[in-house]
């Protein structure tokens, strides 16, 4: 009898955690309103029964990337590539040491190269991420992955991806979502690897872009990257963006600033039947970063006055999420 109790103790220890994980979704979501939300709005969409139900084909989910699916702070990953990139041209370009905004990258210049404000990243992005193939941008983009880290938290940028988002995500799909990413970041720096992280394949990617031209060189066709802008998927961008790239208005957005605020009155104010926003509100200090309304980054201040008025929900990362990465 003792040694049948031990068995059915040790059955219930490792084997009821290991099926209520199964069966409960979102499991680095602590139970709460936002969870319930989010179950709430995919039980009713996909049930045939309710009046709420949507066809699998209009079950688009989109997602912003930078402080969304992973973190943002301080400063954008992507703009952590552009600055690698400046040291790694440099010898090839004596006169930035004395040219803005490259001097402030190449003399760890923070507050210079924020002084040089919109204009000055652009100009940083379109020097280093043009004058190559595409082909060639993608290898560039992978190998910097292989090796960068993250200056403050020490890890590789593809691990600070937010694991109750992956989790989101595949409840989504799971439940005949499709899911996108409409990102202020560059699609062409993006598509290289947001398949293997997010599981979102290239051709459900949205985001900015520079001009693009085709030639022949050495006899074969490619496509050639210019510094040139194309296209800028921010703020009013993102529902032009969606519309372009997808063709169907999204049921589901989330995001987490100012930046997509558009694409989440374009969702839910716009649309017909049952809609869901979501914003991710930085709140935890030791585990991420906690910012909102006074941040360089992922400004998060008209976004939250419209929550509230619409109803929206936001999640509270340090309460709502019992784990934040991987």
């Amino acid at each position: 009898m003792k040694a049948l109790l031990q068995s059915l103790t040790l059955f219930l220890v490792f084997f009821f955690p290991l099926v209520a994980f199964a069966i409960s979704p979102l499991p680095s979501w602590n139970d709460g309103t936002s969870k319930q939300d989010i179950i709430n709005f995919v039980t009713a969409v996909t049930d045939k029964s309710s009046s709420d139900y949507v066809d699998p084909r209009e079950r688009i989910a989109v997602f912003d990337n930078d402080g969304t699916l992973w973190s943002e702070q301080p400063a954008y990953f992507q703009l952590y590539f552009a600055m690698d990139r400046v040291k790694a041209m440099a010898t090839d370009h004596p006169e930035w040491k004395n040219q803005q905004p490259f001097k402030a990258v190449l003399d760890g210049d923070m507050k210079a190269l924020a002084a040089s404000g919109k204009k000055g990243l652009i100009e940083l992005v379109m020097t280093t991420h043009a004058g190559m193939s595409t082909d060639e941008f993608t290898a560039i983009v992978l190998d910097w992955l292989q090796t960068a880290k993250h200056p403050t938290l020490n890890k590789p940028y593809t691990e600070l991806v937010f694991k109750p988002m992956l989790e989101l995500l595949n409840y989504l799909r799971a439940n005949d979502f499709k899911t996108f990413i409409v990102s202020g970041g560059g699609i062409e720096f993006m598509r290289p690897w947001v398949e293997g992280v997010y599981g979102i394949p290239p051709e459900q990617v949205v985001g900015s872009s520079i001009v693009t031209k085709f030639e022949i060189r050495d006899g074969k066709p490619v496509l050639v990257r210019e510094a040139k802008l194309n296209f800028i998927d921010d703020n009013v961008g993102k529902p032009v963006g969606i519309n372009l790239h997808i063709g169907r208005r999204p049921i589901f957005a989330f995001g987490n600033s100012d930046g997509d605020l558009q694409m989440l009155q374009w969702t839910t104010l716009a649309g017909e039947g049952k809609r869901f926003a979501g914003i991710v509100h930085h709140t935890d200090r030791e585990r991420e970063f906690a910012y909102d309304k006074d941040s360089h980054m992922g400004r998060l201040d008209k976004a939250l006055i419209e929550a509230v008025k619409h109803g929206w929900t936001v999640v509270d990362m340090k309460k709502e999420w019992n784990v934040i990465y991987p």
